[in-house]
C-alpha cells in the first residue's frame, strides 16, 4: 500500500521533524545528485544481515532497494490534488534523480491524482525506472477505502492506471488487498487474464497473509508482497521469512513506524543520537539491513524528507545498535 497508506485501518499521518543531519559526504553527493554515492553503497550489517543495495524483481529488473511511495504527493486525506503541485511535481522528479527506480503508487491515492502526477513529472519514463501501482480499493470520500476485487473492476482499474501513467504495459501490478466478497484466485485470475494479454509484466499481492500467498501463485506467478511492517509493527514477521525463502520482494508499508511512546534513552534515539541523523533514518537503515528482499518504499511531500530518506541507504548501524532496535517489536 505504500508507505504510510493503512487502507482499511487508515492511521493519521506521522509527523516529522526536520532531520539533524546527515554526514558531510552523503549529504554534499545528495545536493549534487549523485545518487550512486548514496544508493550504490553497501551498508554494514552484522551476520546475516543483508548487504546487496539492490534487489532483481522478477527476474530482469534490477532495482535500487530503497524506493519512494507515491501515495502523499496527493491532497489531505489522500483525495485530490496537492496544495501545491509543482512542489509535488518536484519531489517526484528529485526521487529519480537520487536514484530511485522503484516508485510505488495506486489507482486509489487521490484517487488517480498520484498516477497522473507521476506520469506529469517523469514521462517519457527514464530507462530502468519501474512504476508499481496497483487495484483493488476504491475511494468513496476522503479517508475512506472500500475493497472491490471483483474481476471486471481490478480489469477497468487496470485499463484507467495504463491511461494515466501513460503506459501501453504495467511492470509490477499489484492487487491492493484481499476483498473478503470475492475468491482470491478469482481476483487473481483476471490479473493473470490481463497479463496474458500483454497488460501486466508481473503481479504483486498486498495486506495478504501466507495461506492467500500460496492459493494465489497456484494461479500464476507473484513476485512481490506489499504489507504494513516497521520497527515496531512486525505483524507480518512470518510473510517477510516467507518472502525471503521464496525470493519474493517484500515492500513495508509505513516502514518508518509512528514512533509512538519511545523514550529519550530508546535504542532508536541512541543509534540516531550516535549518528547524528533522524529516527526515520535509523528506522529505513534498519529496515534495509533486516534482510535482502527487503524494498521499503517510504513516501513523503516533502524534499528535505525525500533526501533525509535516500541518505538512509548508506546509514551503517553497528550489529549491536541493530539488535537493539531490533527488541522494539510491539
Amino acid at each position: 500500500m505504500t508507505d504510510e497508506l493503512a487502507a482499511r485501518n487508515q492511521e493519521p499521518g506521522v509527523t516529522r521533524r526536520r532531520f539533524v543531519g546527515i554526514t558531510l559526504a552523503s549529504g554534499a553527493a545528495i545536493l549534487a545528485g549523485k545518487s550512486d554515492v548514496i544508493l550504490g553503497a553497501n551498508t554494514s550489517t552484522s551476520s546475516n544481515m543483508a548487504t546487496n543495495p539492490t534487489f532483481n524483481l522478477g527476474g530482469d529488473f534490477t532495482v535500487n532497494r530503497l524506493g519512494f511511495g507515491a501515495m502523499r504527493v496527493t491532497g489531505e486525506g489522500i483525495w485530490g490534488w496537492p496544495p501545491d503541485r509543482q512542489k509535488a511535481l518536484k519531489v517526484l522528479r528529485r526521487a529519480v534523480e537520487l536514484g530511485v527506480n522503484l516508485i510505488d503508487t495506486a489507482d486509489a491515492y487521490g484517487p488517480d491524482t498520484s498516477e497522473l502526477l507521476i506520469a506529469e513529472a517523469l514521462y517519457p519514463y527514464p530507462k530502468g525506472l519501474v512504476i508499481a501501482t496497483k487495484g483493488g480499493l476504491t475511494r468513496p470520500g476522503p479517508g475512506q477505502w472500500v475493497p472491490n476485487c471483483r474481476p471486471d473492476h481490478l480489469k477497468q482499474a487496470l485499463d484507467g492506471s495504463l491511461k494515466r501513467l501513460r503506459l501501453d504495459r504495467i511492470d509490477l501490478y499489484q492487487l491492493h488487498t484481499v476483498d473478503s466478497k470475492v475468491p482470491i484466485e478469482e481476483s487473481v485470475g483476471a490479473l493473470k487474464q490481463m497479463q496474458d494479454a500483454g497488460k501486466i509484466r508481473h503481479i504483486g499481492l498486498s495486506n495478504v497473509d501466507r495461506k492467500e500467498i500460496d492459493r494465489a501463485r497456484k494461479i500464476v506467478p507473484i513476485v512481490s508482497v506489499q504489507n504494513r511492517y516497521n520497527i515496531e509493527d512486525r505483524e507480518s514477521e512470518d510473510v517477510l521469512v516467507y518472502c525471503e525463502k521464496e525470493k519474493l520482494g517484500f515492500l513495508p508499508w509505513f516502514p518508518i513506524g509512528g514512533g509512538r511512546g519511545l523514550k529519550p534513552e530508546n535504542p532508536l534515539n541512541t543509534a540516531a543520537k550516535a549518528h547524528g541523523v533522524s529516527v526515520f533514518q535509523v528506522a529505513l537503515a534498519w529496515l534495509l539491513e533486516r534482510s535482502p528482499v527487503m524494498l521499503p518504499i517510504p513516501g513523503t511531500s516533502s524534499l528535505a524528507h525525500l533526501e533525509e530518506n535516500v541518505a538512509a541507504a548508506r546509514l551503517k548501524l553497528t550489529p549491536e545498535e541493530w539488535k537493539a532496535i531490533a527488541g522494539l517489536a510491539r
